[in-house]
């Protein structure tokens, strides 16, 4: 008989990043090498919004964003940082900001020192840093002032905004090779050789290899896995993963898990950010859930319980395991800002919550924890399995609220603190 091997999809990505820190105060997240892969998002309110933006900083901080990232775009932006800076503090969120800086950040930085110390990391595009003899000189002040307040960088190129003039430069010497690439290459060869010339810029004025890190930014699935197959070939910098403009609803969420999933599984990539359009009246948050969702699958991380559920057929006319899978998934994502404190280990939890016999019974066991509702026909009892037996079935009008409570008890009991002095005095 063959066997099997699952190395294929590892638990610890195999990276060969450096190892950098963003921090602000006692808060350090750790980024590359062998650290998890770090999820990263961006406001969408007016900086000068203090209030505004410190609220849904917060929000994203809660939601799962171990870093994010707020628009330093006009002095009146950069009065606002320390302010918002101070709220979070106030608020207990010590999630590091990070200022993203386009066209006029070497006078930002330079110019509102105060701006430049309540931020944890500077993204810089090389394609908005200035043109001519201009960049040079702009640029520098932007790495300068990372040096003068020990903040990390990324150099975020967006093929959106490449350098024209190095794309320029490129595409005349693919022109005169034998056998000249097509234009699309040439544009791959543009946003790294734009990251890598910046970043070898950066390390020539002074500062450290492992205080770099770099993306370089696409649109489309099939574009980013090439460029960051050979970003990550030619460097050994933390990467950022993300579609850029990766759209609304479910086309950027599959489009970004599509991509993401490819190079994750490959070992490629630091940190990533689902760059998704909101719906409207949709909250931000919706893309570090996706982002979290993502990293679960892969099982790179766990961030809450996971809930199995089967989609429904014609066994299942009733809605009442729907009901049911939506209410225990709420339960479970509310839980976790206390559970994740008081229950250490709570987010590996599995729930099965299936709406028939034909395989309700098989995932339940499989699950810590799974209940098989009857499907149409069948008698009216829900059996519940708990660490892969059956140990008792409920009836009637309650089994949500029974289920959920028997969920709670288990949680206590598996993760609880009196559960784990039990295990010590076990094994002592």
């Amino acid at each position: 008989m063959d066997s099997y091997s699952t190395t294929s999809l590892p638990l610890v990505k195999a990276r060969h990043s450096l190892q950098a820190q963003i921090s602000w105060g006692s808060k350090v997240v750790t980024v590359g090498g062998n650290a998890p892969v770090r999820i990263q998002s961006m406001t969408n309110t007016d900086t000068v919004d203090v209030i505004g933006t410190a609220i849904q900083v917060k929000e994203l901080a809660l939601a799962g964003s171990e870093m994010v990232r707020i628009t330093v775009n006009t002095p009146e932006a950069a009065q606002a940082v320390p302010f918002v800076r101070e709220q979070l503090d106030r608020m207990g969120i010590d999630v590091p900001l990070i200022g993203d800086f386009h066209y006029n950040g070497h006078r930002l930085l330079t110019d509102y020192p105060d701006c430049a110390q309540s931020l944890s990391k500077y993204r810089i595009n090389p394609g908005n840093v200035g043109k001519g003899d201009k960049r040079d000189l702009q640029f520098g002040l932007m790495i300068e002032a990372a040096m003068r307040w020990d903040k990390p960088i990324r150099i975020g190129v967006n093929w959106g905004s490449l350098d024209q003039e190095l794309l320029a430069d490129l595409m005349d010497e693919n022109s005169r090779r034998s056998v000249p690439w097509d234009a699309k290459p040439v544009m791959y060869e543009a946003l790294i050789t734009s990251a890598l010339t910046s970043a070898k810029r950066a390390e020539e004025m002074g500062m450290r290899r492992n205080q770099i890190m770099l993306s370089c930014k696409v649109s489309g699935v099939q574009d980013l896995v090439a460029v960051y197959r050979q970003l990550s070939d030619r460097c050994d910098y933390p990467l950022h993963l993300g579609l850029t403009e990766a759209g609304m609803g479910t086309k950027g969420a599959v489009a970004s898990a599509a991509t993401l999933s490819i190079l994750l599984q490959e070992g490629i990539g630091d940190t990533i950010r689902v760059s998704l359009t909101p719906q409207p009246g949709e909250s931000r948050t919706q893309e570090v859930l996706i982002a979290c969702e993502i990293l679960q699958s892969l099982e790179l991380r766990s961030f809450v319980p996971s809930v199995t559920a089967c989609p429904g057929c014609g066994r299942t006319t009733s809605s009442t395991f729907q009901d049911l899978t939506k209410q225990i998934e709420d339960f479970l994502r509310s839980q976790m800002p206390v559970w994740r404190e008081k229950y250490p280990g709570v987010e590996k939890l599995k729930v099965a919550v299936m709406g028939c016999i034909v395989n309700g019974p098989g995932e339940s066991k499989h699950a810590d924890i799974g209940i098989s509702l009857p499907g149409t026909g069948e008698a009216p009892a829900a059996p519940v399995f708990i660490d892969g037996e059956k140990r008792l079935t409920l009836r009637g009008e309650a089994i949500a609220q029974e289920f959920q409570a028997i969920v709670e008890d288990y949680v206590e009991k598996r993760f609880g603190a009196s559960s784990a002095f039990a295990k010590v005095e076990e094994t002592s």
